[in-house]
């Protein structure tokens, strides 16, 4: 009896440790919340130039030195799309993964494998900027970029049910620094740009 209720116990707590992340219901993707006009805001500039291309350029150039490689670019459009790949490997995940295995061992005793939680492997950083006019006579352009990423993860088991390499999942990157510091140096670039030799 004492061992059932260790296993449950065991099992109780892993199905909470497990169940931390909050997923998006595909409906609820496309859905305005209170963050929305915060996030546009960040992600948004404007700039006095009438020159697009050399604005979408130098864009490029700035995603470029943040370690992105341009994936597609459409000048006509005002359209480009870069992405660069990283670990995702976190110390946190690691220590997760550790303590519910170790409390999930009790599991043995009751003939069920330990828990195995998946954790991230690697990750694509994509960013996707539109550059357009916004005034008629086209000295005004929005600058607006969105950075966000796919992690995939890899194996795991959850009794004798195992969890197969490769699940993934995307998230819009929300960090206030990334912003800022895409912005300034694009800034800086298009000031710069028209003054290099």
């Amino acid at each position: 009896m004492r061992r059932c209720l260790m296993a449950a116990g065991s099992v109780i707590l892993a199905s909470h440790l497990v169940g931390c992340v909050t997923h998006t219901q595909p409906d609820e993707l496309f859905q305005l919340t209170e963050e929305s006009p915060g996030n546009k805001a960040m992600q948004t500039r404007l700039f006095e130039t009438k020159d697009e291309a050399e604005l979408l350029s130098a864009s490029a150039a700035v995603l470029q030195d943040l370690g992105f490689q341009v994936e597609e670019s459409v000048r006509e459009v005002g359209f480009l799309r870069a992405a660069k790949e990283r670990s995702a490997r976190e110390y946190g995940q690691d220590i997760s993964r550790f303590f519910v295995f170790l409390l999930s061992t009790v599991l043995v005793f009751v003939q069920q494998p330990p828990i195995v939680i998946p954790v991230d492997l690697h990750q694509k950083i994509a960013a996707t900027l539109v550059a357009r006019p916004v005034n008629p006579e086209a000295t005004r352009q929005e600058v607006r970029v969105v950075f966000y990423r796919v992690v995939w993860k890899g194996e795991g088991s959850a009794g004798q049910q195992g969890i197969p390499p490769g699940e993934q999942r995307m998230e819009m990157l929300r960090d206030p620094v990334m912003y800022q510091t895409f912005f300034a140096k694009l800034s800086k670039a298009v000031f710069l740009e028209p003054f290099a030799l």
